[in-house]
């Protein structure tokens, strides 16, 4: 089973920024979309961006937009999300997530179903005010 492990959280005041990795422990692994999602304590796990890989969509949270950026590198092996203007809201476990049932759908629709077959275990961020 492929394992798809985050790097790059920690803690940063509010106004900073942190970029997350997310690498499969397999290089041969392929995935057809990424996801990012983050939970906080006593919420919902939440959609924050997502790609497919094919370029064709990307999704952000409305929270996020303009301020966060989901990118893929050449290979399309792996996965950051850019974060910029962190506010405490942000404070979060991020979850890195990939190999999405189908890209037909309108990659919302998949991001809201949490319709991604594999995750990460997450890697913390926290932001003070």
């Amino acid at each position: 089973q492929v394992q798809l492990v985050e790097s790059g959280g920690g803690s940063v005041q509010a106004g900073g920024s942190l970029r997350l990795s997310c690498v499969p422990s397999s290089s041969t692994y392929r995935t057809n979309c990424w996801g990012w999602f983050r939970q906080a304590p006593g919420k919902e796990r939440e959609g924050v961006a997502a790609i497919y890989t094919s370029g064709r969509q990307t999704y952000y949270a409305d929270s996020v937009k303009g301020r966060f950026t989901i990118s893929q590198d050449n290979t399309k092996r792996s996965v950051y999300l850019q974060m910029n203007s962190l506010q405490p809201e942000d404070t979060a476990t991020y979850y890195c997530a990939a190999n999405c049932a189908s890209t037909a759908a309108d990659i919302a629709v998949v991001v809201r179903a949490r319709d991604f077959g594999h995750w990460g275990q997450g890697t913390q961020v926290t932001v003070s005010p």
